[in-house]
Parts: structure tokens; sequence; C-alpha cells
């Protein structure tokens, strides 16, 4: 009988007493249980971290489930990857302790997990550089940042950097699905069944598929 351990986390106090956050992951991963895992199977216990800024540390219930998992030689099964970790050493250390299940990617082996953190902590590395250079370019031609105007043109330039990057990464996958010949509607299935998620965390329809390939075309074009 396939044997899992679940972990689950939330990022400040308020979340964790709300239930905020917690519902959304225990729905992913009851989709993957009764869709995807291996039947029977059995959940040897749920753990939950509530833990305020982005530091992997002072994780007591990540802990307590992985020594679950090793001890009956179960998997453990988060809803999505960065629930766990976004830094991929930390991602690296837990897989080697036990099995990893990610509900959000029921196809994704211990390789490709390590593949998709990976691109993701690369995305955020290219995200702050291009934020650092937009707020230098504003800097030169004489923006004060430290004022209201400044901000607004601050958190402006750095959304365009995340919007940028999202569709760039987006892109490269979309953009030889329409060189042989896929609608858009195809495309976005394809989008869809891989269980990546819009910028805004929700599915991709033709026109969010349209928008991308825009911006992504428009991001080669100027490279």
């Amino acid at each position: 009988m396939k044997q899992f351990v679940v972990y689950r986390r939330v990022s400040t106090q308020r979340q964790g007493r709300s239930g905020l956050g917690l519902e959304a992951q225990d729905r992913d991963i009851q989709v993957y249980l009764e869709a995807f895992a291996e039947t029977p199977y059995e959940v040897l216990g749920t753990f939950t971290d509530v833990q305020s800024g982005k530091s992997d540390e002072n994780r007591p219930a990540l802990q307590e489930a992985l020594s679950l998992a090793k001890k009956h030689r179960a998997t453990l099964l988060v809803a999505k990857l960065d629930r766990l970790s976004r830094d991929v050493e930390f991602i690296a250390r837990t897989i080697k302790q036990a099995g990893l299940c990610v509900a959000s990617m029921p196809g994704a082996d211990t390789t490709m997990l390590h593949m998709y953190a990976v691109m993701a902590e690369q995305e955020r590395r290219f995200i702050s550089e291009r934020t650092k250079k937009a707020l230098a370019a504003a800097k030169a031609r004489g923006t004060k940042l430290g004022g209201e105007r400044g901000s607004l043109e601050a958190r402006l330039g750095a959304l365009t950097a995340d919007a940028d990057a999202f569709a760039a990464k987006v892109y490269a996958i979309v953009q030889p699905m329409q060189e042989r010949g896929d609608s858009l509607r195809q495309m976005a299935a394809a989008l869809n069944r891989a269980g990546i998620e819009t910028r805004g965390g929700g599915e991709w329809q033709a026109t969010t598929v349209q928008r991308v390939l825009r911006r992504g075309e428009r991001g080669r074009q100027a490279a």
C-alpha cells in the first residue's frame, strides 16, 4: 500500500489561524490522492508549519513529517513545490531524506522536481537583476526614488520586470507549439494539463496564451 505524509506550510500567523492558504493546499492534495495516487493508499499524518518570513529555518512540523516518512518509507506529499521551499539546495536535501511528491505536478519525478526548482530560482534571480537595472536606469534619468512618485515608478518597474520574466519562461514552452500549428486553445489546455498556472495563479485561456506570445515576441525582438 502506498503511504503518504502530508506537509503544508503557510507564511503568517494570521493565515494559519484563518485557514487561508490551507484550504487551497488541502484541495490540491485531495485532487491528487483521488485522481492520481496509486490505490489503495494511506495518509499517515498531516503536518503544518506556520512560518513568518522567507527563511527555511525553524520548520519543526517538516522535521516531524520527514521523520515519520523515513520511519515508514513513505512519500512526503505537498500541494506545490514552493510550499516545501523556494531554495534548490533545501529541496535537494529534503528529497534525499524521503520520497517527494508534488500534487500540482502529478507526473513529475525527482529529476523533474529538481529542474523546476532550478528554473524557479533562476527566474527569481533574473527578476531581481531586471529590477535593479530598472531602478538604476530611473535614477540615471534623474527620477527621485525616495518620494511617492519614485516609489510608484520603482514598483511599476519591478512589476514589469516580473511580468516580462514570467512571459519569457512560458513563451519558451508555447512558441514551439505555435510553430507546429497548435491553436491557442490547444496550448492553453497543454499548460493546464502540465499544472503550470498563469501569473495570477489561475488556469490558462486562449486569450492569456495570446498575451504571453505577444509579450514574448516583443521581448525577443528587443533582445
